[in-house]
C-alpha cells in the first residue's frame, strides 16, 4: 500500500446524510467503498466480482481482507443480480463499469463521481482520500494498531506516524490469531457429525459465521426455511443449501411439544449453554483429529480454499461436475458459482468442456480436441463417436458437439456413423 497522506477531518453527520440520499448509482457505491470499506481509488476502480465474497461477507483485496458492511453488501448484491440479465459476452469482471460501453471505470472517473456527489452533499472540501482517512480513524477507535494495519494495508509504524495524534480511544490488547484448520480433516468431521447437535453447530459457525451465543439462543421462529434465512436480532443471514437441508432434517426429527430452541442436548432435550456447546464441538473435533481447533477457529478460517478443495473433491468423486452441482454443494448463487469455477479454471485447477468441469489430466483440453482427433484418424483411418469419446475422455453429448463442428468446418467427413479425414474418405470411395 502506498504512502498515506494525512487528510481533512470529516463531518460524519453530513456524510451519513449524504449516503441516505445517495442510495443508487455508481456514486453511491464509490462513496461507500471509500468511507465504509476504506478502499483507495485504485482499489475501487480495480475491484472485481471474484473479490466480493457474499458468503463470508468480506472483500478479498490483493494485500488484505476487509469486512463487508451490510449496506455495502446489499448494494453490491443488487448490482450483481442486475448484471445477471446481461448477455454473457457483455459481462466484465469489474464491479464498476462506465455507463457508456460498459468498460472498467477510469481512475479520473471514480474521483469525479465522488467529487460531484460530495459537492451535492455540502462537503465540497472533502476528497475521496479523506473518506478512507476517516475510515482508518474509526478503525483505530475500535481496535488496536496491528488489527487496523491488517485490514487497512498500512504498516503499524506508518499508522502511528500519521494517525497517533488524531486517535482518541483504542483497544490495547490484540487477540491471538486462530489455529490453522486442516481443511480435509474438517470436511470429514462435518460429514461425520452432520446429524448431531455438535455437527449442526459447526456448520453454522463455518458457513454462516454464527457466534456461540447466537447459536444457543436460536429458536425455530427465527428460522425461515421458505425464504432461506435466519432472522437474528441484528441481521438476516442467508442459509446455504447445505445448512438449509440440515435444518430441514433437524426440524423433521423434532417431537411435538419439544423446546423451541434449535440446539438441544441429545438425551435430556434441553437448550444448550455455552460450556456444553464448547465441550461437544471440541470432542467432535478431537475425534476427527483436529485437537488444536475450536469452534471459534471455524469462524476465523478463510473458507475459500476449503470451498475450493470441496469442489475439487466432488469432481474427483463424480469425474465431472456442472455449475448446478457446485451451486448445490456450496449454496452459492448462479453468478457466484460461475465466478468460482471460472477462477479455478483460470488457475488450471479445473478444465472446462462445454458445461462440465473436469480435473486436469483426466480429459483432453478443448484447445487440443481438433489436433488429437486428427492425429488419431491419421493413424486409425476412421472412428466411431464412442472411439472419440474414449480418446477425449469427455461425455458423448459433448463429443457429438465437437464432431458436428469439425464436420461443418470440413475438417472431418461423416459417413454413416463413422468419421474420416477428408482425404481418407476419398480414398475409401475410390
Amino acid at each position: 500500500m502506498g504512502k498515506e497522506e494525512k487528510g481533512n477531518r470529516l463531518d460524519r453527520v453530513a456524510m451519513r446524510r449524504l449516503l441516505e440520499r445517495e442510495q443508487t448509482g455508481p456514486e453511491a457505491l464509490v462513496l461507500r467503498l471509500a468511507w465504509l470499506e476504506g478502499l483507495t481509488r485504485e482499489e475501487i476502480a480495480g475491484l472485481q466480482w471474484d473479490q466480493v465474497s457474499f458468503l463470508d461477507d468480506r472483500l478479498e483485496l490483493p494485500d488484505r481482507t476487509v469486512p463487508l458492511e451490510p449496506e455495502v453488501r446489499t448494494l453490491l448484491w443488487r448490482l450483481r443480480e442486475a448484471r445477471e440479465a446481461w448477455e454473457e459476452e457483455e459481462r466484465d469482471p469489474h464491479v464498476l463499469l462506465s455507463a457508456r460501453g460498459r468498460q472498467p471505470m477510469r481512475l479520473e472517473s471514480v474521483s469525479r463521481l465522488a467529487r460531484l456527489a460530495l459537492d451535492r452533499g455540502g462537503l465540497s472540501g472533502v476528497r475521496l482520500l479523506d473518506l478512507r482517512y476517516d475510515w482508518i480513524l474509526r478503525c483505530l477507535e475500535q481496535m488496536d494498531w496491528p488489527e487496523a494495519a491488517r485490514i487497512s494495508g498500512v504498516e503499524v509504524a506508518t499508522l502511528r506516524i500519521r494517525f497517533a495524534g488524531s486517535v482518541t480511544a483504542r483497544k490495547t490488547a490484540s487477540k491471538a490469531p486462530g489455529a490453522q484448520v486442516d481443511e480435509f480433516k474438517l470436511w470429514k468431521v462435518l460429514q461425520t457429525e452432520r446429524d448431531t447437535v455438535a455437527g449442526l453447530a459447526m456448520w453454522l459457525a463455518w458457513q454462516l459465521g454464527l457466534q456461540g451465543q447466537e447459536m444457543i439462543a436460536l429458536t425455530w421462529d427465527q428460522v425461515d426455511l421458505e425464504r432461506g434465512v435466519l432472522l437474528l436480532p441484528d441481521r438476516e443471514v442467508t442459509l446455504t443449501s447445505a445448512i438449509r437441508r440440515l435444518l430441514e432434517g433437524e426440524r423433521k426429527r423434532r417431537s411435538p411439544g419439544e423446546d423451541t430452541h434449535v440446539l438441544l442436548t441429545e438425551q435430556s432435550r434441553k437448550p444448550l449453554d455455552l460450556p456444553r456447546l464448547s465441550r461437544l464441538t471440541r470432542a467432535a473435533l478431537i475425534r476427527g483429529g483436529l485437537e488444536q481447533t475450536s469452534l471459534r477457529d471455524l469462524r476465523k478460517d478463510d473458507g475459500r480454499e476449503l470451498e475450493d478443495q470441496l469442489v475439487l473433491q466432488l469432481v474427483l468423486e463424480k469425474n465431472s461436475v456442472s455449475r448446478k452441482d457446485v451451486s448445490d454443494l456450496l449454496g452459492f448463487s448462479k453468478t457466484a458459482t460461475y465466478t468460482r469455477l471460472r477462477r479455478l479454471t483460470e488457475q488450471k485447477r479445473l478444465v472446462r468442456v462445454g458445461g462440465k468441469y473436469y480435473l486436469p489430466g483426466t480429459v483432453v483440453p478443448p484447445e487440443q480436441h481438433r489436433e488429437t482427433i486428427v492425429e488419431y484418424l491419421s493413424q486409425a483411418g476412421f472412428a466411431y463417436r464412442q472411439d472419440v469419446v474414449n480418446l477425449l475422455r469427455i461425455q458423448p453429448k459433448q463429443c457429438s458437439l465437437v464432431l458436428r463442428h469439425m464436420v461443418a468446418e470440413g475438417v472431418l467427413v461423416q459417413v454413416g456413423q463413422r468419421y474420416f479425414l477428408p482425404q481418407r474418405e476419398k480414398r475409401k470411395v475410390e
